[in-house]
This record gives C-alpha cells, structure tokens and sequence, in this order.
C-alpha cells in the first residue's frame, strides 16, 4: 500500500534508527519494496567497501611516492568527503538492527550501471553495424555520423578456414551448410509481450524556474507510445515512480525501446530531461538470457514469488538441449548432475497453507545461478536485477541528465 512505502522511504532516508530496531520483518509485511531497499544498502556497502580500497591503495602508493604529510593529509579529506556526501550522516546508526533484517529478506543485483556494460553489450553473436548514407551532396561534409545513418545492419560475420576443425564438425547435429552458426534462432518474425518496470529517478537535471520538475514517463517501442502524463509527479528531482507498462511487439521490426522522462508543464509543451534507448532484441537473443533475470531462491507465493513464465527445471533442460549438455539427472539426498558436475540443494518447498512437497526447482536454480561452471555451454545468466541507466538527452550528448 502508499503507506507503506512512505514509511520505508521515510526509514530509508535515516529518519531514527530506532524504528529498525524494533521491527523484525514479518513475512506478510514484506513486498518487493523491501527487497529493493534491502538490496540497495547491499549496492551501497560494496560501492563502499571498493572506495575505501581505492582510497587505501591510493594512500600508500601516494606514501611510497614521497613521506611528505600534507599530501597524505589532503589525501586523506579527498577520500572521505565524497563518501559522506553521498551517504547521508545518519546512516551508519542503526547498523546492527539492518545485520539482523539482512538474513532474512531476500535481495535482487542492483546495478548502479547499464545491464548492458556487465555482459559485453550482449553481443555474443549478433552485432550492430550502422548504415550510413554516402557523403556526397551538397553541405553533407560536415555531417556527424549520427545525422548520416540510415538503419543498422544487425548480424554476424564469421571468417574460417576450411576445413573445419574436427570439434565442430562432431557436434551433434552438425550441419556443413551453417558453418560456425550452428543453432541459430530463425530469421521470421517473432512476438513478444515486453514488461518495464520503473523504479525511480535520481537527481534529475531541474526543468523548472522553481529549481525542481514535475517529472513522468513516456514509453516508445515501435507504433506504442506511451505518455504517462496523468501521473506526474509534482516538484521532484528524484521522483519515485514505481509503474510497470506491458507492451507488444514484433522482433526484428520492434526492438529498440525508449524509455524517457519528461518535464510536466501546464503552459506550451513539456521538455524533455532525458531518455535511454534499450535494444531488445540482442536481450532477448543472448545466451546470457537477459529476458527475465534469475532470482536467488525459489519460492511460490509471498513477496518473493518466482516471476519467470518458466520455471527452474524448465530453463535448465532448455539450455541443457540447446547447448548438447548431457542433464539434468536428479538424483536421490538432494543431487543433480549437469554434465560432469554434480550440484546439491533443498529438495522441499512450502505452499501458502504451510504443507510441504517435493521439487526440483531450488536444485535446478542452484544450477542456472552456476551455470557458469558448465564446461562449454556455460555462460554466466542475468540475475534478478534492477539496472541504473543515464538518462540523456540529444541537444547535449554525453552529458547525464
């Protein structure tokens, strides 16, 4: 409900360490909320954990360098001040009630970056070429690549010497007219139902004479365009939002979403503070599974429920299949084997009444969360997540709004 979230914002922003300490988490309490804020102090401990290192190895290189103190000195304030600008100064309070709040609420990966940056753009096999037109005509010379293109060439080029080499050619279900793409998705056209979640915006760039913004979404994916103009948010630079907007498309006609936040005004027409382009099709086609990250534990009902159309077992026998893995074979005390490695996990599961059964779906994630580990076919697979995009803004390129 609203109210809850107020109040975990109003917890969230340090008011009182108190209140932490009192409450113990109760399951029926909990929403993804909970887990979000939970996994941000997390983002946060370790954002803090790397600055301190920098910080250290900073210090003694700077001590090695020359034993100077008014170097070590200012080192010293230079390091500290962007650490408790960014956290506010009532934070580290209520520190021990959080360590016993933080066992039992699961948490999702927050990224403070682009999804895109932590798996190379995924662009494991299908890569983006612009197309540009020719630069002849008149005052075209001046031109930046960007006013120049004209589509993008998406695809795949692969140079090899013939013969192959024998480990291709011996993989089951080898075909000699695929070459090197072997098991390669059809071209046809594919539909997709396209689920975006906002969270929240953080300090966005002030569209008012007022110093502030009256910010809201607008969506667009192919011919949907979406405006959530009703549902400003009024004088706010970090507005939370937390919407969600289903949108139908087809690949490779529909692919490449804009999500934008806009500046509401009553007078003439809204600006634009800034917006991110995600290119969905390369998501949805990555063997890094980027279609709907995997979350820690498995569970069926309450605030952590498993939100993928498909469950454990099911990915992992596809990515076994695809992959010409040999498994999963579950076995007896809690076991799988995935070609030759052997994972172990609980075997049981609770339903909302408390009755307990059998299953192999927290086995199956033990598997997917290592999938790594696979000889071969492994590659690490998306996480649940929430991921932190610059939004920008065309009229000044490279520069975060």
């Amino acid at each position: 409900s609203e109210e809850e979230k107020e109040k975990k914002k109003k917890k969230k922003k340090g008011g009182g360490g108190e209140e932490a300490e009192e409450e113990e988490p109760d399951e029926s309490m909990l929403d993804w909320w909970s887990k979000y804020f939970a996994s941000i102090e997390t983002m946060k401990e370790q954002l803090r954990q790397q600055e301190a290192a920098a910080a250290e190895a900073e210090e003694k290189e700077e001590m090695e360098i020359a034993e100077g103190s008014k170097g070590q000195a200012k080192n010293k304030e230079k390091s500290k001040a962007p650490k408790d600008d960014k956290k506010k100064k009532q934070q580290p309070a209520p520190e021990l009630p959080e360590k016993k709040n933080k066992q039992k609420i699961d948490e999702l990966k927050v990224f403070n970056k682009e999804l895109e940056t932590e798996f190379d753009y995924f662009e494991d096999w299908l890569h983006t070429f612009n197309l540009l037109r020719g630069k002849i005509g008149d005052n075209d010379d001046n031109a930046t690549e960007e006013e120049r293109i004209v589509g993008r060439f998406k695809g795949s080029m692969c140079v090899y010497k013939v013969p192959l080499p024998d480990d291709i050619t011996k993989e089951a279900g080898y075909d000699p007219n695929f070459g090197m793409f072997q098991g390669i998705p059809s071209n046809d056209p594919i539909n997709v139902l396209v689920r975006v979640y906002i969270v929240r915006a953080t300090d966005l760039h002030p569209a008012d004479i007022n110093g502030k913004a009256d910010p809201y979404i607008a969506i667009k994916l192919g011919k949907t365009d979406i405006k959530d103009k009703e549902n400003y948010i009024s004088k706010q630079l970090n507005p939370v939002f937390g919407k969600s907007f289903d949108i139908e498309a087809t690949f490779p006609m529909e692919s490449m979403l804009t999500v934008a936040v806009y500046d509401w005004d009553l007078v003439g027409t809204d600006d634009l503070i800034g917006e991110t382009k995600i290119d969905l099709e390369n998501r949805y086609y990555s063997k890094h599974r980027a279609t709907c990250g995997v979350s820690q534990t498995y569970a069926i009902h309450g605030y952590n429920t498993w939100r993928d159309p498909m469950k454990p077992s099911q990915i992992l026998s596809k990515l076994c299949k695809e992959g010409k893995v040999d498994g999963p074979h579950f076995g007896p005390g809690g076991r799988v084997k995935v070609a030759n490695r052997v994972f172990t996990g609980p075997t049981e599961i609770e339903d909302e009444n408390g009755q307990k059964k059998q299953t192999d779906e927290h086995l199956a994630l033990t598997v997917l969360r290592h999938w790594e580990d696979i000889p071969r076919a492994g590659c690490k697979l998306v996480p649940e997540h929430v991921e932190t995009r610059p939004l920008l803004k065309p009229a000044k390129p490279g520069i975060e709004q």
